[in-house]
């Protein structure tokens, strides 16, 4: 048996330059983003006969990997060669599609890592990324960056470079870890209760990429001048990156952002918070704030009902909790 754990993400700026739509064609792209405290737990064990079993929101039992419908799982097998008597489970700390915290990304570094323990062979972290990234783009012909792999395999607070040539440069950010801790204590996630697709908005903001092209290079120098903020410690400059970046991303396309999501961002900076966004692509999931922690129970209280969840940043990647029988 072998069971992996894999953090979700925040971005804090720089999301939809990491498209290859955009850094192949306007001199790369870039993200800063932050592994957290809230993970995806894959279990895979030998099964007793040759059939396949995977359970996630709901169960598959197939007698051939190729029949599965969750493409990732099924990729995944055919990528590692663990394609027979296998059980597979998985298990998200929070509702696992459509929040914006890259939990498809995370399931399937965490699935490969824990596919190719089950076989005796261990990746690094740019290689489990490397191959979600095709995974998810080249095969199943998803749209979609690249941030959420390399994030969820590398782990820890990162400034990604994504270059037109395909390469992936992933820089640390080295906080202490009392200011690990501070830059935490300035962070809020809220629930929006919807979910959605982020397929169908990234689509039309492919679409646009020549016409957002401006605003896309001010998002991807957003990311180095949030990089900067935390090397520095600046917490309110990096609200204010963020306040910034969300104000050009929902430019980029309709569905973004909506009455009620603008509304919630209203409500939280007139309690206090220096910035804030939609995670993910947008249109609903998790709305990041980035606030002084002073006013953490004020802006509690204006999103109220939403519901607030703490995070802390977490400096571990894709990681093998166990193995056994």
């Amino acid at each position: 048996m072998i069971i992996t754990r894999t953090p979700l993400r925040i971005s804090f700026a720089g999301g939809g330059t990491d498209l290859p739509s955009f850094y192949r064609t306007h001199g790369g792209g870039a993200v800063t983003s932050a592994a957290i405290d809230r993970y995806i737990h894959v279990l895979v064990n030998e099964k007793f006969d040759r059939s396949v079993r995977v359970a996630y929101s709901r169960t598959e039992n197939v007698d051939h990997f190729a029949d599965l419908q969750h493409g990732l799982v099924r990729e995944a097998m055919r990528a590692t060669g663990v394609t027979e008597a296998l059980e597979v489970h998985t298990i998200a700390d929070i509702p696992s599609e459509g929040t914006g915290l890259g939990s498809s990304s995370s399931l399937t570094v965490g699935l490969l890592n824990a596919l190719y323990a089950h076989k005796g062979v261990l990746k690094d972290p740019a290689e489990l990324a490397e191959e979600a990234c095709r995974i998810e783009i080249d095969v199943l012909g998803g749209t979609l960056g690249k941030q959420d792999q390399y994030i969820a395999a590398f782990g820890g607070l990162r400034y990604f470079e994504f270059h037109p040539d395909d390469t992936v440069r992933a820089s640390p950010i080295p906080l202490t870890a009392g200011d690990r801790e501070v830059l935490s204590d300035h962070l809020s996630l809220y629930y929006t209760g919807t979910t959605r697709q982020a397929e169908g908005i990234l689509k039309r903001q492919e679409e646009r990429t020549a016409t957002n092209r401006e605003a896309l290079e001010r998002m991807r120098e957003l990311a180095r001048v949030s990089r900067d903020a935390l090397l520095a410690a600046n917490w309110k400059g990096l609200g204010e990156a963020l306040d910034e970046g969300w104000r050009w991303k929902r430019s980029l396309s309709t569905g973004i952002s909506t009455a009620s999501i603008d509304s919630v961002y209203d409500r939280a900076k007139a309690a206090g918070a220096w910035g804030g966004k939609v995670t993910g692509a947008g249109g609903g999931g998790f709305f990041l704030v980035v606030h002084p922690p002073s006013r953490s129970s004020q802006i509690e209280s204006a999103l109220s009902p939403m519901r607030r969840l703490r995070i802390r940043a977490t400096p571990e990647g894709s990681r093998i909790l166990f193995v056994g029988r």
